[in-house]
C-alpha cells in the first residue's frame, strides 16, 4: 500500500496516534471527541495549569465535563503534556492555537508560527496535519507548508498531508457541539483532503470537503463576516431608532415575523468572543495586499467597536435626565462574559464598558455568576465580582445589563433597582412603560 492508503487504514481502524496542539475552547473539546471515538489522543499545551488539571481528570472548559475527561484519562485515551517531542511518535496533528489581532489591527501569527516551528522538528512520513486556528486565506499553504517542508525532502500530498478545517465552536451551546456541527475540510492537495476527511470522519458526524485549503479558510471568514456585518447593521439600526424615538426591539420582533428573506439579529454593547471581533479583520487585512478595501467589513467594525462608548454615552445622558452626574455615582454592571451562560470573557464588551465608566468617574462594580474576577490588560486594572447581586443592585445609582445570563432574576432586579440601562433587552416586557428602565 502507498503511504496515503496505509495512513487512511490506520486512521479508520483508530490505530493512528493523535495530538492536539492548544487545549483551549477549541482544542480540548476536539481532543475529547477524538478520544471518545477511540483514538489515543495527546494534548499539548504550554500552559502548565491546563496540563496538571487534565492529568487530574479535571476540565477547565464549561463545554467539557470533568466526568468525561476523567474517564478518558483513566482509560488512557487522553493524555496531556507540555513536551512537544511526543510529536515524533504522532501520526495526526491538529493545531488549535489562538489567532488574535495585534494592537495595530494586523494578525498576530505568533502562536501559529511557534506551534508550527515546534512541529517542524518532528514532521515525518505518514503524518497528517490539520490547522483549525482561524486565519487569513493562504495561511496553511504560505505559512505552515513552507515551514513544515523546510529542511526535509518530504513531499506534501505524497509523503505527508496538510489541510485546513475551520473551528466552529460556540461556547455554551448544547444543540450543536464539536461532535455534530458539520466540519469543513480543505487540503493542500486532493490527497491531503482525502486523508484529513478519513481522520475527522472517524470521530465527527458530518464532513464537508472543499477543493482547497484556501476555500476552507475563506468559508470560515464568510461565516463570521456575515454575522459581524449584520450585527453592525442592527447596532446602527438601534442608534437610528433611538434618534427617531422608536423601540428598536419592537421593530426587530415585527420584522422577524416575515417567514422568508429576513434573519433576526439583535443589537448589543459591542462584539465579543474569539471570532466575530477578530476574524473578518483578518480578511480585511489580507485584501489590503491586493489593494482592495473591504468596505463592508471596515464600516461594520467601526460601528461595532464604537458601541461600548455609545452605551456609556446613553447611560450618562440618562443619569443627567434624572438630575444625577455619572461622576461619583455607583454603577453596577451585570455580566462580564461576552455571551450569556458562559465564563468566556475574550474580547468581551463588558470590559470596555466598565473601563469607559471608570474614565467618566463612576464608581463601578460588576457581578457575573460565571466570572469571579476580570482583568483589563490594556488598562491594567482588575476587579472581583460582588457577592450579593441584589444588595449591589439596591445600592447602585445605575445598573447596566451587559450580559443577559438566564440565572438572573430580572423581576427582582427591576424591583430593587433605582435605574437600569438594558443593552440586551433582558428585561423584556418589564421595561414597557417602566420609567426607570431604558433599553438600547
Amino acid at each position: 500500500m502507498s503511504i496515503k492508503e496505509t495512513l487512511i487504514k490506520d486512521l479508520k481502524e483508530k490505530k493512528a496516534r493523535v495530538a492536539v496542539l492548544g487545549l483551549g475552547y477549541v482544542g480540548l473539546p476536539l481532543s475529547v471527541v477524538f478520544a471518545q471515538a477511540g483514538f489515543h489522543v495527546t494534548g499539548v499545551d504550554t500552559d502548565a495549569r491546563k496540563i496538571e488539571s487534565l492529568k487530574r481528570g479535571v476540565s477547565y472548559i464549561p463545554d467539557v465535563t470533568s466526568e468525561a475527561v476523567g474517564q478518558l484519562v483513566k482509560s488512557g485515551h487522553l493524555t496531556a503534556t507540555s513536551d512537544f517531542s511526543v510529536l515524533k511518535e504522532i501520526d495526526a496533528v491538529s493545531i488549535c492555537v489562538p489567532t488574535p489581532l495585534r494592537q495595530t489591527g494586523d494578525p498576530d501569527m505568533s502562536f501559529i508560527i511557534s506551534a508550527t516551528e515546534e512541529l517542524a522538528k518532528y514532521v515525518h512520513t505518514g503524518m497528517v496535519v490539520v490547522l483549525e486556528s482561524t486565519t487569513y486565506p493562504g495561511t496553511t499553504r504560505e505559512v505552515l507548508l513552507q515551514r513544515l517542508e523546510q529542511g526535509n525532502s518530504l513531499k506534501v500530498g505524497q509523503d505527508w498531508f496538510l489541510a485546513f478545517s475551520p473551528e466552529r465552536v460556540d461556547p455554551g451551546r448544547e444543540d450543536y457541539t464539536t461532535l455534530n456541527t458539520p466540519k469543513v475540510l480543505g487540503g493542500i492537495t486532493p490527497a491531503c483532503g482525502e486523508v484529513a476527511a478519513a481522520w475527522y470522519g472517524g470521530a465527527l458526524q458530518h464532513i464537508h470537503t472543499v477543493s482547497t485549503a484556501e476555500a476552507a479558510e475563506m468559508a470560515k471568514l464568510l461565516e463570521n463576516t456575515f454575522r459581524m456585518i449584520n450585527i453592525g447593521l442592527v447596532n446602527e439600526m438601534a442608534i437610528m431608532c433611538e434618534r427617531l424615538g422608536v423601540d428598536v426591539w419592537e421593530v426587530i420582533d415585527a420584522a422577524a415575523t416575515k417567514p422568508f428573506g429576513f434573519m433576526k439579529f439583535t443589537p448589543g454593547p459591542g462584539l465579543g468572543g474569539h471570532c466575530l471581533p477578530v476574524d473578518p479583520l483578518y480578511l480585511s487585512w489580507k485584501m489590503k495586499s491586493f489593494n482592495y478595501n473591504a468596505r463592508f467589513i471596515e464600516l461594520a467594525s467601526e460601528i461595532n467597536t464604537n458601541m461600548p462608548r455609545y452605551v456609556v454615552g446613553r447611560v450618562l445622558d440618562a443619569m443627567n435626565d434624572r438630575s444625577r452626574t455619572l461622576k461619583d455615582s455607583k454603577v453596577l454592571v451585570l455580566g462580564a462574559a461576552y455571551k450569556p451562560d458562559t465564563d468566556d470573557v475574550r474580547e468581551s464588551p463588558a470590559l470596555d464598558v466598565i473601563g469607559l465608566l471608570r474614565q467618566k468617574g463612576a464608581l463601578v462594580e460588576y457581578h457575573d455568576p460565571y466570572v469571579p474576577r476580570i482583568h483589563h490588560e490594556k488598562e491594567g486594572w482588575h476587579m472581583d465580582s460582588v457577592g450579593d447581586v441584589l444588595k449591589a443592585v439596591r445600592e447602585a445609582d445605575a445598573v447596566v445589563i451587559v450580559t443577559d445570563h438566564k440565572v438572573y432574576d430580572y423581576a427582582a432586579i427591576v424591583a430593587s433597582a433605582a435605574f437600569i440601562f438594558d443593552t440586551r433587552n433582558a428585561t423584556g416586557a418589564l421595561a414597557i412603560g417602566n420609567s426607570k428602565i431604558e433599553r438600547l
